[in-house]
């Protein structure tokens, strides 16, 4: 698994544009599953049952399966909705994430070509707002190291660019990082230092972690 461009885990959004009278309510979530995209879908129908169309799209990627992708264009002409909202979640590069843009009409018909802009329009500038994160298929080391020495080596590991998992507690400190495979002998050298090498770590298996990714404005 390569590295995934998504929004951050737990971001629900809306972006509301007008055009011609015509009110697009563009709603973006962090969806890994279908199951996830349709709840959201199903969820944001229920919230507006007086609007005229509910049109929604979603690219999902599940390692290990294929991608999951759904447009639709919920009574719009074919291809004005669905399809320009497919296409503006592959040109900013996000999977995972589901898009609902919802329609009021507002009286004045936008034309096939309108439509499309429209809608492509409210998920760019909705995706435009969304905190940016990845996801990294990474190696999971592990180390027992003395409570008195811890927490220096774990400000130590972190600073050398490894993602602290998990910090338990005890007679001992049971730390698990994860990593970049190519990383792995780096920080085991590190390790080695840090502790006099009295600690190594333990291969422990692999994980997906979340990076969160800094906006440009930070």
């Amino acid at each position: 698994m390569t590295a995934i461009s998504t929004i951050r885990s737990g971001t629900l959004l809306t972006h509301d544009i007008e055009i011609k009278r015509s009110r697009f309510i563009a709603t973006i979530a962090r969806t890994d599953s279908p199951q996830d995209a349709q709840a959201l879908i199903d969820a944001v129908k229920s919230e507006h049952p007086q609007a005229r169309h509910n049109c929604s799209a979603y690219l999902i990627q599940v390692d290990g399966r294929n991608p999951h992708q759904h447009s639709s264009d919920d009574g719009e002409p074919s291809g004005t909705a669905g399809t320009p909202m497919l296409e503006a979640l592959r040109a900013a590069g996000v999977w995972n994430v589901t898009a609902v843009v919802t329609r009021y009409f507002g009286g004045i018909l936008l034309g096939a070509g309108g439509l499309v802009r429209a809608y492509s329009t409210a998920v760019s500038e909705a995706l435009a707002l969304a905190p940016r994160a990845e996801l990294r298929a990474m190696t999971v080391l592990e180390a027992h190291l003395s409570p008195t020495d811890a927490g220096r080596i774990e400000a130590d590991l972190r600073h050398c660019g490894a993602q602290v998992l998990d910090t338990q507690w005890g007679a001992d400190v049971a730390l698990r990082i994860g990593t970049d495979a190519s990383e792995v002998a780096f920080l085991q050298e590190r390790l080695a230092q840090l502790t006099g090498g009295v600690a190594e770590f333990q291969m422990a298996g692999a994980t997906v972690v979340e990076v969160d990714i800094p906006s440009p404005q930070a």
